[in-house]
């Protein structure tokens, strides 16, 4: 059997993300972005995937913590892409996908703005292949308390990481 591959028509591994990408200003950290999630695509699921998440993380972050840019999960299994822009409210997310809450605050994709001057920033696009129908959790449930699901529920996992600096 394949291994679980990701791929975007937005961007290549270890490539620079396009301002399309990159947080708007109405977040008010001082990104003039579009704030559109990537476009991704998947296959190689491994069997007994039952639905399958994507997150984006930043390790860079001056926090301590790192920061979570966007978080999906209950993807269903017969999904094998997210639209360019699917993080958005109004976005073109597979039924039954459930988008949760961020580092920003609230549900929904926010992309890349790293300190001025800081050194490029990693993004980690994760996508896992999830061994259950649906994670038990909530719209407003933290990313953390969703990690810790995934890490307990995940059949395997692939990443695309996207780079930005200001």
């Amino acid at each position: 059997m394949a291994d679980l591959v990701l791929t975007s028509e937005s961007f290549n591994d270890g490539d620079y993300l396009a301002n399309d990408h990159i947080l708007s200003e109405a977040y008010g950290f001082g990104c003039a972005g579009g704030n559109l999630s990537p476009q991704f695509s998947w296959s190689g699921a491994p069997e007994g995937t039952k639905s399958f998440a994507l997150t984006c993380f930043d390790p860079d972050a001056p926090t301590g913590s790192g920061f979570w840019h966007w978080v999906v999960v209950n993807i269903p299994a017969d999904a094998t892409s997210l639209a360019l822009g699917a993080g958005s409210a109004d976005g073109a997310m597979p039924a039954g996908s459930l988008q949760t809450r961020t580092d920003f605050g609230a549900p929904g994709y926010g992309g890349p703005c790293p300190p001025e001057g800081d050194h490029p920033h990693r993004y980690l696009f994760t996508l896992h292949a999830v061994g259950v129908d649906s994670l038990p959790v909530e719209a407003d449930t933290s990313a953390a308390v969703v990690g810790f699901m995934l890490n307990f529920n995940t059949l395997a996992k692939a990443s695309l990481m996207g780079l930005c600096k200001r």
